[in-house]
């Protein structure tokens, strides 16, 4: 049975969509993968599906989303630094990623970002197929 995941986000435009891309390319067998926001914004940040793209993952449907839509019980709940508040979502597993946003800043952020992402989302899929989440 997979594990459901949320990565959180203020916007849900960048660093969590990010995290969802990861996850799902590299946990798809493992994972049924969200991202949210707590607060409203329009659509990922363009330089973040530029650089998921740039290594093979399609984030051109991706729209960002609240936290309404994602599911009420999460096995892994995954914030992303921003000192997010979010309302109680229960959980069996709750971490903070500490990463900090490449937003207005230039491509090269946006990559360092993606590629921490990318090695935190591994170590994430080797402690649960170690179970140790």
């Amino acid at each position: 049975m997979k594990k459901v995941i949320a990565f959180i986000c203020t916007h849900n435009s960048c660093r969590s969509q990010m995290a969802e891309g990861w996850a799902k390319k590299l946990g798809n067998d493992i994972f049924e993968v969200y991202s949210a926001g707590t607060e409203e914004y329009p659509a990922p940040k363009p330089l973040a599906v530029e650089v998921m793209e740039d290594l093979g993952i399609d984030m051109s449907k991706h729209t960002s989303k609240l936290l309404s839509a994602i599911p009420e019980k999460l096995d892994i709940l995954i914030t992303m630094g921003c000192g997010v508040e979010c309302p109680y979502i229960p959980t069996t597993h709750r971490e903070d990623w500490g990463i900090d946003d490449p937003s207005g800043g230039p491509k090269e952020g946006f990559e360092e970002t993606r590629d921490i992402i990318k090695d935190k989302v591994i170590e994430l899929i080797r402690r649960v197929r170690e179970n140790k989440l």
